[in-house]
């Protein structure tokens, strides 16, 4: 796949890669929700279709944002893992995050709340270290990150 940049802008040209609906709800919910199975994703709440999944997966992929790798114990099920590029997305999650909670409950009022949510707003750098180092946490304490590109 070849990407296709309208302009130089660099604003525009990450927009290109990222403004898709679902690109970013993908990262998410890796980051943030530990989905890491083409099951997981089409469990989740946000329901992509399998097609579209399929799509966003190999897009990301090729965008170097995420990674395919297989399971240690499992060598018949793929896992898809965020790469450092995938991972630098964490301060875009976030500010969506925050902008949501600020702008949208009047729209959309059971958008959740909690002890997630509290750290957000009250400080977002911590909410970002700690998703982050949790996200790495479980990627070393499986054999799975030696042949996943992770890091790289």
């Amino acid at each position: 796949m070849e990407t296709k940049f309208r302009c130089n802008c660099p604003f525009t040209s990450a927009l290109d890669v990222l403004g898709d609906k679902w690109i970013m709800v993908i990262v998410k919910q890796m980051l943030i929700e530990n989905k890491q199975t083409f099951k997981d994703f089409t469990e989740s709440d946000e329901s992509i279709a399998t097609n579209i999944l399929t799509t966003k997966l190999k897009q990301l992929e090729e965008f170097g944002i995420i990674v395919k790798t297989k399971l240690p114990d499992n060598k018949k099920s793929n896992i898809y893992l965020l790469t450092e590029k995938g991972l630098a997305l964490t301060p875009i999650i976030i500010e969506l995050g925050i902008w949501s909670d600020t702008h949208l409950r009047d729209l959309n009022p059971t958008i959740v709340n909690g002890k997630g949510m509290e750290l957000l707003r009250t400080d977002k750098v911590e909410f970002g270290k700690d998703i982050e180092q949790k996200y790495r946490e479980k990627l070393t304490t499986t054999t799975y990150i030696k042949n996943s590109g992770f890091g790289s």
